[in-house]
C-alpha cells in the first residue's frame, strides 16, 4: 500500500479576494434619509409637517383678528404642532430599525454603527431644518392671503435672529427624541418619555417653584423647558444662555452618550 501526497499550493497562486470598498458616508445619509420616509406612517409623518402647517394657517386666518394678524402670529400658529411632529420624528428616526427589526440587516451592511447613528442624526437635523423653512413659506402665504382678505399691507415682524431661535428651539427638541429613542429603543417608551419631559416636567417644576425659594430661583439650570421654551419669543440673556447650555448637557447630551453606548456595545438580534 502505497502513500501519496499532495503537493501543497504555492502561495503565490492562490486567489486573494479583494476587499471591498468602504461604504461612502453619502450614501448611507441617502438610505437613512430614504428610509424616514419609505413606510406609510413614515411618509405620513412627514406629509403632517405641511398639513399641520395649511391647517394651523387655515385656523389663525378664519378664526383670528384679521386686523391684528401678523407674521409673527401665523409663525406661532404654525409652530405649535411643529414642536410636537418634529420630535416624533426625532424618536422614531432611531426606533424604527428595533421595531421593524431592521437593525440587524442595517448593521451586517454597515458594520460602524456609529456612522448610521451619525447618519441618522445629520439627517433628522436637516429634516427639522427643511420643516421649518415650509413652515416658514406655509405662515408666509397665509399672512399675504390675510392682507389680501383686510386689504392692509401684510406686517412683517420676525427678525432672521428671531427664526433662527425657533429653528434651535425645535432643533433641541428634535434632539431630546433622538437621544431618548437611542437610550430606550423602543417609540412608544421614547414617545411617552419625551411628552413626560415636555409636558409632566414644566407642571411640577413650577410646582416646587412655588413651594420652594431655592428651586424658583435655580430651576433654569435644572429644567431645559425653562430656558428652551423662551427661545421662541423671546432674547435670551447670557445667564440664559449659559442655562440652556447646562440644561441641554443633561437632559439632551448625557442620555445621548448612555444611549449611543448601549447601541454600539450591545447585542442586536
Amino acid at each position: 500500500m502505497t502513500a501519496t501526497t499532495l503537493d501543497a499550493v504555492p502561495a503565490a497562486s492562490a486567489r486573494t479576494r479583494p476587499t471591498p470598498a468602504p461604504i461612502p458616508f453619502r450614501r448611507v445619509l441617502e438610505v437613512e434619509l430614504r428610509k424616514m420616509f419609505d413606510t406609510r406612517s413614515g411618509f405620513w409623518l412627514m406629509a403632517s409637517i405641511v398639513i399641520a402647517s395649511a391647517i394651523a394657517t387655515v385656523v389663525t386666518v378664519t378664526l383670528g383678528d384679521r386686523g391684528s394678524l401678523t407674521f409673527d402670529s401665523f409663525a406661532a400658529s404654525v409652530g405649535s404642532p411643529m414642536s410636537i411632529v418634529l420630535p416624533i420624528i426625532g424618536v422614531l428616526a432611531v426606533t424604527s430599525e428595533w421595531s421593524q427589526r431592521t437593525a440587524l440587516t442595517t448593521f451586517t451592511l454597515v458594520p460602524g454603527r456609529g456612522r448610521v447613528i451619525l447618519a441618522k442624526l445629520v439627517n433628522v437635523l436637516m429634516v427639522g431644518v427643511v420643516s421649518m423653512l415650509i413652515a416658514l413659506g406655509v405662515g408666509a402665504l397665509g399672512n399675504l392671503v390675510n392682507a389680501a382678505i383686510t386689504g392692509d399691507d401684510p406686517v412683517w415682524d420676525i427678525a432672521a435672529s428671531t427664526f433662527a431661535q425657533i429653528v434651535l428651539a425645535n432643533e433641541l427638541g428634535m434632539l431630546l427624541g433622538f437621544a431618548l429613542g437611542l437610550l430606550m429603543r423602543s417609540s412608544p417608551a421614547a414617545i411617552v418619555g419625551y411628552f413626560v419631559v415636555n409636558l409632566v416636567l414644566p407642571g411640577l417644576s413650577g410646582a416646587l417653584a412655588a413651594s420652594q425659594e431655592w428651586w424658583a430661583d435655580n430651576a433654569g439650570w435644572f429644567d431645559i423647558n425653562q430656558t428652551r421654551f423662551l427661545l421662541f419669543d423671546s432674547t435670551l440673556t447670557g445667564q440664559e444662555w449659559t442655562q440652556l447650555a447646562v440644561t441641554s448637557l443633561i437632559w439632551i447630551g448625557l442620555p445621548f452618550a448612555i444611549g449611543l453606548r448601549l447601541v454600539m456595545r450591545s447585542e442586536v438580534k
